[in-house]
């Protein structure tokens, strides 16, 4: 019938020129960060069994991803050690020496300031027991004590030549004590990427094997329930009155609602991190013919850029990447 309907808005779909003009949100290399895992041992890239396509890096191969990860225009990489040994109260954590800090090393080594360094502050890779922090005598995490491990965690890292530290292990006032040190030993450029909104996850479950980890038991009484939206406003509130530069929301995908809320909220950067489970279930359905790898890739990625994140950290990061210069 001529003259009905008048207002179409399937003009706008009717071409992928048109889809490219009015998109209302983008993927691009620079909202993208790459986690990355060295071990110490590791004599060739260790396959992760849960992951596919993510690796336990040597030192040099880490050197080479964090070269290709310049290459590509990506945000950062964000570096997690996987050590030979471990003790109660992950002293490896603080060693010069250790795996983390001369990954940290080797990185702004290889690309000086043209990608960003990011470090995991947090012991969980460290400590024998897999918690994120020391234990008391009845073998319950010691806030307290764990913050002063943290603040010379902290020094330790941007000493190495972190750009960005990630203080990620839930605890009260962690991003005041690792500010203060920064601050205390000079390091007042060094930026502070704050887990501020970290659930306790199922979805956590193959990054354990990509670290190692030596967890009994779970997270539940520093990490987030689930359950709750309101905790991570205040969680964030607080990290941002501690200094915070960046506060990032963990996992993404179960959690969007939690990533625009925080969004709306604040008016300092907002990251994601989109998790080992997130990454694995897509592999998995798309290793079984279930779904379209690539496009569900790119939906996810741009699923969490909508919900409100500026910065995405995720295992696809690179490949991502790639797929964008092709274009």
């Amino acid at each position: 019938m001529p003259g009905f309907p008048e207002v179409r808005p399937r003009r706008l779909r009717s071409s992928a020129a048109i889809r490219r003009l009015v998109a209302e949100t983008t993927l691009e290399p620079r909202q993208l960060i790459l986690p990355m895992f060295v071990r110490e041992d590791a004599r060739e890239a260790i396959p992760i069994a849960s992951m596919p396509g993510v690796v336990q890096h040597t030192r040099d191969t880490a050197r080479k991803a964090v070269a290709e990860a310049a290459q590509l225009g990506l945000g950062g990489v964000m570096l997690f050690g996987v050590p030979t040994s471990k003790d109660p109260e992950g002293s490896g954590a603080l060693d010069p020496e250790g795996i983390l800090n001369v990954a940290i090393a080797d990185a702004r080594s290889e690309v000086g300031d043209s990608l960003l360094v990011m470090s995991d502050l947090c012991l969980d890779e460290f400590t024998s027991h897999g918690h994120c922090g020391v234990l008391d005598a009845e073998g319950r995490v010691d806030n307290d004590a764990t913050l002063k491990i943290y603040a010379e965690m902290g020094v330790a890292q941007a000493s190495a030549g972190a750009h960005v530290v990630g203080p990620s292990g839930m605890m009260d006032g962690q991003v005041g004590v690792v500010r203060k040190a920064l601050d205390a030993a000079g390091f007042v450029d060094t930026v502070i990427l704050a887990y501020a909104v970290k659930y306790a996850s199922a979805f956590f479950g193959p990054f354990r094997e990509a670290v190692d980890s030596s967890l009994t038991g779970d997270r539940k009484t520093y990490q987030q329930d689930n359950a709750n939206s309101r905790d991570a406003i205040r969680e964030v509130d607080l990290d941002i009155a501690e200094g915070a530069d960046i506060v990032m929301v963990k996992p993404a995908l179960a959690y969007l609602d939690i990533i625009r809320q925080v969004r709306d909220h604040v008016n300092v950067p907002v990251a994601a991190y989109n998790i080992s489970g997130e990454y694995a279930m897509v592999e998995a359905a798309a290793a079984n013919g279930w779904i379209d790898r690539e496009a569900a890739i790119v939906e996810t990625l741009t699923a969490i850029r909508r919900a409100g994140a500026d910065t995405i950290l995720t295992y696809w990061a690179t490949e991502m990447a790639q797929q964008l210069a092709s274009r």
